[in-house]
């Protein structure tokens, strides 16, 4: 009954499938372990920043360019406060509000984004604390350039004068009338009754989308093992069917890929 087992069709379809199956649970594992790197990563970050608190702050130009290793660390940096831009949709504790992004004129020449604070609410001008005067030494949280569009940040355009949606170089090259560091700074103590904005892990070492994605290819490379098992044990049986319905002469013998076929196979 089983010799349909060693015609050529069943040798390209056990062939087929102990390919498939192995390479499915391959990239299924794979895919896991992607996701489980992206949580490990999340976690090391995440240790990071608040390791990075209590650690003492080094001067900005040995900490730049910002990457992975330098996000949330702890910076200095002197300069004057210049031009004064807000930073809409920006959520903390729950809520709705803005950051009071100045700009630090360093004595490079170049201005220093420095995140003084959070306010609730829409963003107001009127609202938001002016800068100190003089000259100044900031100390916060190093942070990469924001894209807009990732992690939250808006991607909106045609804002007030005043506003930016995203805090970075490219953003703020045009509405400022000087160079701008490829990063930004949070203060670990907000100015003027505003509150702190906490640092983030820095790019690509969050539960983010990708990682999730990650997670669900891992489940999906799986669902694929077992449907090759599925159709493969389906076959199986209803192949055995034809070849008894055949020993007991109530169907034709015929190829047996018209039996499956006809059987909606």
């Amino acid at each position: 009954m089983y010799r349909f087992l060693l015609t050529p069709r069943w040798w390209g379809i056990n062939v087929f499938v102990l390919l498939a199956i192995p390479f499915c649970v391959f990239m299924g594992s794979w895919q896991l372990s992607r996701f489980e790197d992206r949580v490990q990563d999340h976690r090391d970050a995440t240790e990071q920043i608040s390791a990075d608190r209590h650690e003492t702050a080094r001067p900005l130009r040995e900490m730049l360019p910002v990457d992975k290793s330098t996000s949330g660390r702890q910076i200095t940096a002197t300069g004057r406060y210049g031009k004064q831009l807000l930073v809409p949709d920006r959520q903390l504790d729950g809520r709705n509000g803005y950051y009071v992004l100045t700009l630090l004129r360093t004595d490079g020449g170049k201005a220093l984004p420095v995140v003084r604070g959070w306010l609730p609410g829409s963003a107001d001008a009127a609202k938001a604390p002016a800068a100190p005067t003089g000259e100044v030494t900031v100390t916060g949280a190093l942070q990469a350039s924001e894209t807009p569009g990732d992690n939250g940040v808006s991607a909106q355009g045609g804002l007030p004068d005043g506003q930016t949606a995203a805090i970075s170089a490219a953003s703020l090259v045009n509405l400022v009338p000087y160079d701008v560091y490829d990063a930004w700074v949070t203060l670990g103590k907000a100015d003027a009754g505003m509150k702190a904005v906490p640092a983030t892990a820095p790019a690509d070492s969050g539960l983010d989308l990708k990682a999730f994605q990650n997670l669900g290819y891992t489940g999906e490379w799986f669902v694929f093992a077992g449907f090759v098992v599925f159709m493969w044990f389906r076959l199986l049986r209803r192949e055995v069917e034809f070849a008894r319905d055949a020993e007991m002469g109530l169907v034709t013998e015929e190829e047996p890929v018209s039996a499956t076929s006809s059987s909606g196979v």
